[in-house]
């Protein structure tokens, strides 16, 4: 009888000592997660033995075929940073049914927005479900352009962000938008602002090694093949590499075209 004991205890102590754990990080939006546990590869009870949140072991009810993560439990605040860690035994993988309960979601309302003379857009959002990136776009030269992007505090509640978006003269349009675990992007209403500034120019008439704007600008220029050659930002641009030939160029809110010599 007490050598079966002890091979009893070898058993479940062999059993245990290959075991794996699956990890799921994420933030408590308020729901809880399902778990589908089939049955350890030895034949002998259910695949998951401890499941823990943040380091602390659960209560749930586990022995079973499927069961559910009660995370209402740990009295989270919304928006709290969590790991859901399932320590399972060798030779079987649960699965979780869910993982987007707990994956950050763009759910941000866009409250007020706006761009000062120094070209610094601000604005401020308020139901924010996760820290996601919110990615700042302009619209120039026919199409939107992404000209930066500030990480998301991802909590509920009023908060505060900005940007310098180095504005073109004229009337400039901006949109903001976040893309969530759907993949789907979650775009503000296009907001504008009107610039003061004068239009940009560039030269010489003969363009030789060096390209010069009136004042700095964004840029891009393309070869006659619309591959891109330059792209930045500055007032002026060396082009000692460029063969002889027509290009395209894209600044301030301009397109043109010039030819190097």
């Amino acid at each position: 009888m007490k050598h079966k004991i002890t091979l009893l205890i070898f058993l479940f102590l062999f059993n245990f000592a290959y075991a794996d754990k699956l990890e799921l990080s994420g933030i408590f939006l308020g729901k809880n997660v399902y778990v589908m546990n089939p049955f350890s590869d030895s034949g002998v009870g259910f695949c998951v033995f401890e499941v823990s949140v943040n380091g602390q072991t659960t209560s749930d009810q586990i022995n079973s075929s499927a069961f559910e993560i009660d995370l209402s439990k740990f009295n989270f605040p919304i928006g709290t940073k969590i790991i859901i860690s399932l320590s399972y035994k060798n030779g079987c993988i649960p699965k979780i049914i869910n993982p987007e309960a707990i994956k950050p979601k763009s759910s941000f309302s866009l409250q007020e927005s706006h761009v000062n003379e120094s070209g610094l857009l601000k604005w401020t959002t308020k139901g924010e479900l996760g820290s996601l990136p919110f990615i700042v776009q302009q619209y120039r030269w026919n199409k939107w352009i992404t000209i930066g992007q500030v990480e998301g505090i991802g909590c509920p509640g009023i908060h505060n962000y900005e940007l310098d978006v180095r504005p073109h003269s004229g009337k400039n349009r901006f949109r903001i938008y976040q893309v969530d675990y759907t993949g789907e992007a979650h775009y503000t209403k296009e907001f504008e602002y009107q610039s003061n500034r004068a239009a940009i120019k560039f030269g010489p008439e003969k363009i030789k090694n060096e390209l010069l704007f009136s004042h700095e600008t964004l840029y891009e220029i393309y070869d006659n093949y619309g591959n891109i050659v330059f792209k930045g930002f500055g007032q002026k641009i060396k082009l000692d590499e460029l063969q002889n030939g027509l290009y395209y160029i894209n600044y301030d809110n301009n397109m043109g075209s010039f030819r190097k010599k």
